[in-house]
């Protein structure tokens, strides 16, 4: 086999890097920071209609935000 044929086996430094877009994680008003607290409030908002589901109450009553 010829070595100028062969494929540098060592893996890219992705370090620093998302695993699901290629931004990079920063601070402030960045896209990557607008899209995880968006996925962030859609777990939260979830959570809040499976709480209603269960408890068969509002989330503010349940809450004990209103009477």
């Amino acid at each position: 086999m010829n070595r100028t044929s062969e494929v540098d086996s060592t893996p890219p430094s992705n370090q620093g890097l998302s695993a699901t877009t290629s931004d990079h994680p920063a601070f402030g008003w960045s896209g990557y920071a607008e899209r995880i607290n968006g996925r962030f409030a859609m777990i939260g908002f979830s959570a809040v209609l499976i709480t209603e589901v269960f408890s068969h109450d509002t989330f503010l009553h349940w809450a004990g935000l209103i009477p």
